[in-house]
């Protein structure tokens, strides 16, 4: 087992009611499952987004920790969290990664794979 090892699993949602598509706006929610796979308890410091609409246009989120908070997680424990984001087209994507830091001094990125939000029915 690698001593830094994090699984970032992603659930995503389309929010009918705080979406208007007549004015471009649309709201999802996604779930974010932080698991800690490896032999070294780390702790979440950072967090790196990259939000892509259909027209290409990208926008770029940094901030501390998730949600206020710095989740400190020790081998085979996880965090779980729930965020939004707002595009102006129905189909878009997310990928980042976390800015960790292990309990032996090391700083390591966990990566967060591409995944999209899209509105029910337009994706098959």
């Amino acid at each position: 087992m690698p001593a830094h090892r994090i699984r970032i699993d992603v659930s995503t949602c389309y929010l009918d009611e705080q979406s208007k598509p007549d004015e471009d706006h649309y709201a999802f929610a996604y779930t974010i499952t932080i698991r800690n796979e490896g032999r070294v308890a780390a702790r979440l410091l950072t967090r790196h987004w990259l939000i892509t609409d259909a027209n290409g246009r990208v926008k770029e989120v940094r901030g501390e920790g998730v949600l206020g908070e710095q989740p400190y997680l020790m081998p085979g424990h996880g965090f779980r969290y729930s965020s939004g984001a707002v595009l102006e087209t129905p189909v878009g994507a997310m990928q980042g990664s976390y800015r960790m830091l292990g309990d032996d001094g090391a700083h390591f990125d966990a990566p967060i794979a591409a995944f999209t939000l899209a509105m029910p029915g337009l994706l098959h």
